[in-house]
């Protein structure tokens, strides 16, 4: 069988095809098929709002033909609202804008093929933010180091609803500095 030829396809606040939050909430599904119980990913949809309404909303879809298999997105964060702060994280520079990653996603038939990081350095690749930050359960060490591996570093841990699990807050320079981000407390 030949490898599949995957499109990233862009698109950002504003030009949302119809359908394209239904695509967004059905490959989640397939993707945490087996946590579908938990109240937490339950309410994926209402994060699919909070996201895609916010003003500077980007999105790369990976298709398979016409097949979604995976997804990052996230915004800008506005200044003074960079929730990463709470962890005493200072950059090194003084860089502030920050874009959040909010999802990383791929459907089980299309990973361990590389097709997560092609998803985030295509989301990241033209933004003009001083930093990216994301949050990673705490309880996936795996994921986290994949993550260090992209040139995140881990800051602190933070715990953003009452059902959620605990993050480990993580942060990357994307401007100024090719070195990991140190922690400053």
């Amino acid at each position: 069988m030949e490898p599949s030829v995957i499109d990233l396809r862009h698109f950002q606040y504003g030009d949302l095809a119809e359908g394209f939050r239904q695509m967004l909430i059905d490959v989640h599904a397939d993707a945490y098929a087996d946590q579908l119980d938990d109240p937490f990913h339950q309410r994926f949809a209402w994060f699919v709002d909070h996201w895609t309404g916010m003003d500077g909303f980007s999105c790369v879809v990976a298709y398979d033909g016409e097949e979604p298999a995976g997804f990052a997105y996230g915004a800008p964060l506005a200044p003074g609202r960079e929730w990463w702060r709470s962890t005493g994280y200072e950059p090194a520079h003084g860089q502030t804008s920050t874009y959040a990653v909010s999802e990383v996603m791929v459907r089980p038939r299309w990973r361990k093929q590389g097709l997560s990081e092609r998803l985030h350095e295509a989301l990241l690749k033209e933004r003009p933010e001083d930093l990216a930050v994301l949050l990673v359960d705490v309880t996936h060490p795996k994921v986290q180091a994949l993550y260090e591996s992209w040139g995140y570093a881990k800051t602190g841990e933070q715990q953003p609803f009452a059902d959620s699990p605990v993050y480990s807050v993580m942060v990357r320079e994307l401007r100024g500095s090719d070195s990991r981000p140190s922690v400053h407390r």
